[in-house]
């Protein structure tokens, strides 16, 4: 049997995960940053309430492997959703463009889970108003 005579050392939680090469893996997320664990999360319920064929697909995409295809998609989606006037394109393309990007730009992460946070509450607020009336 082979061993490795290196010494092991243990793992610092707080240290960025490394690719096999050596170097920071640039798609790990902060584990100390709960906004973008939660948009994750928030994600993976909304993907759960889609019909599972669109499910699939948006799931198919967001493996990390797909980002030859996802980020074309996520553009195109985002492009969409600025010509809502028109049949078939629809403002349902901006979020979803925008979060298929923010699997390959995590920064973006903490900042549409802010988002998604600020207008639920708003619709919140609105729905409460509305039943009030």
């Amino acid at each position: 049997m082979i061993t490795d005579d290196t010494p092991t050392r243990p793992r610092d939680p707080t240290a960025m995960p490394m690719s096999p090469q050596g170097s920071p893996d640039p798609r790990a997320e902060d584990p100390r940053d709960p906004l973008a664990r939660a948009w994750d999360e928030r994600i993976a319920r909304l993907l759960d309430l889609l019909p599972q064929r669109v499910g699939g697909a948006v799931a198919w995409l967001r493996a990390p492997s797909r980002r030859w295809v996802r980020i074309p998609a996520a553009i195109l989606l985002i492009l969409g959703g600025f010509l809502a006037v028109l049949p078939v394109f629809g403002l349902w393309m901006l979020p979803l463009g925008l979060a298929l990007l923010s699997e390959d730009l995590p920064g973006m992460k903490p900042s549409l889970e802010r988002s998604a946070r600020w207008l639920e509450e708003k619709w919140r607020r609105v729905a409460a108003w509305w039943r009030g009336r």
